[in-house]
């Protein structure tokens, strides 16, 4: 291969349009899993703070081992390999999460078992609808009011307190932790899977050690450009014509065809990448 030799127009295209909608990918992850982790930790600063987390925590892995991989294996279809699973784990996410979130939160249920009450335990409330917060704001309320059941139940006012001992409630340290470890069995492997693309194209793409930087420069200012649109894009539209299933859905099929589209460059454009 001549490193003076142009690079094809489509192969260029592709590999922009993988560093993109991965970048897209991530992103829809990231927003739509904070919504998604509510029903089970509630809408406090420490959901978001802990998915923000743990998805800068994703990208700082997946750009360091992917760039090595890079290196290692130098063709873009190594990257289907990883892509494959990881729109598979995104495919199966409201089918395998709610098992994993319920243990998390539950577990703090059966330190507290010993005591006889009438109250749901977390997983039933998510299944039923309830919310239950680290705060037990509703703790007070009737329960005939919350289920609507009551025949005037927009007059019904909160039962006063009243002096018995309140549940045990989830030690402040878990209600910080556990929020950062149901993000990380969700999110972590598929967002550092996608993370890895940008490094592989930066390798891709950069025929001449001339021009490292700019091939570098423009890969992570597509990534960053495929991020804005999926923030902005997950919290305008998907969200509000989408339900988190199908949003789900459609990043791990999304996911799947980037793994489709590596195969295809490497099929379309076969390049013989050599040492510097």
């Amino acid at each position: 291969m001549k490193d003076d030799a142009p690079t094809p127009r489509g192969r260029t295209l592709a590999l922009g349009a993988l560093v993109l909608l991965g970048g897209f990918a991530v992103m829809v992850l990231e927003i739509v899993g904070a919504r998604y982790l509510q029903p089970w930790f509630g809408g406090a600063f420490y959901v978001w703070t802990s998915q923000i987390g743990i998805v800068m925590l994703a990208l700082a892995l997946g750009y360091g081992v992917g760039g090595h991989m890079a290196d290692r294996f130098k063709k873009a279809r190594f990257l289907s390999l990883l892509l494959a699973p990881a729109g598979i784990f995104i495919l199966l996410i409201p089918q395998m999460a709610p098992g994993m979130l319920d243990g998390i939160v539950d577990r703090h249920m059966k330190s507290s078992a010993s005591v006889p009450s009438a109250e749901p335990t977390a997983s039933e409330a998510v299944r039923t609808g309830l919310v239950i917060t680290e705060t037990n704001l509703l703790a007070e309320i009737p329960k005939d009011f919350l289920e609507g059941k009551t025949n005037n139940a927009a007059n019904n006012l909160p039962a006063p307190p009243i002096d018995e001992a309140p549940p045990s409630e989830i030690p402040a340290v878990w209600r910080k932790l556990d929020p950062a470890i149901g993000s990380a069995l969700v999110f972590l492997f598929p967002c550092f899977v996608l993370a890895m693309i940008s490094p592989f194209m930066v390798r891709l793409a950069a025929r001449q050690v001339a021009h490292v930087g700019t091939v570098s420069g423009l890969v992570y200012a597509a990534s960053t450009v495929g991020s804005i649109a999926g923030v902005f894009i997950s919290a305008y539209v998907l969200i509000d014509l989408f339900t988190t299933t199908q949003i789900f859905q459609m990043t791990g099929a999304l996911t799947l065809g980037l793994g489709g589209l590596c195969c295809l460059i490497d099929w379309q454009w076969p390049e013989d990448l050599q040492d510097d």
